[in-house]
């Protein structure tokens, strides 16, 4: 199953965390094809705007604890600075919550967007949230 899934609508990218099993929550995995689905949604010159949703009613759950109890969890370094500062840097401990991009990423909140999943939902541009 792959983590994150990428749909293209016209000028429209859904970039899909895909972890229903784990209520959406991301390890180091995820976090790297998250940085990847963003990046390209980034370069493609079609792509005007994006939507970022969690699969099967959850936005995302943060962290996944489990993947960070056996030491594959997310990144945690600090992030660059000065002369050193990207920014499409994929250094963020959720993925892509670093970047910063030039097109618009509208989240798709349904279900829980908690700890790193408000981060990644914070870090959108605009907000829908379901009730």
């Amino acid at each position: 199953m792959r983590e994150v899934l990428v749909e293209k609508n016209g000028p429209v990218t859904s970039i899909v965390l895909n972890r229903p099993y784990a209520k959406n929550a991301v390890d180091r995995d995820a976090a790297d094809a998250l940085c990847e689905a963003f990046l390209d949604f980034e370069r493609d010159e079609d792509a005007l705007a994006g939507v970022f949703c969690g699969a099967d009613g959850a936005f995302c759950a943060g962290a996944d604890l489990k993947a960070v109890a056996t030491g594959k969890g997310n990144r945690s370094v600090p992030p660059a600075t000065g002369a050193d500062f990207s920014r499409l840097a994929s250094d963020g401990p959720m993925g892509p919550s670093r970047m910063i991009l030039n097109k618009p990423v509208i989240g798709a909140i349904s279900g829980h967007a908690v700890a790193g999943g408000l981060e990644l939902a914070l870090w959108c541009d605009m907000r829908v949230v379901e009730e």
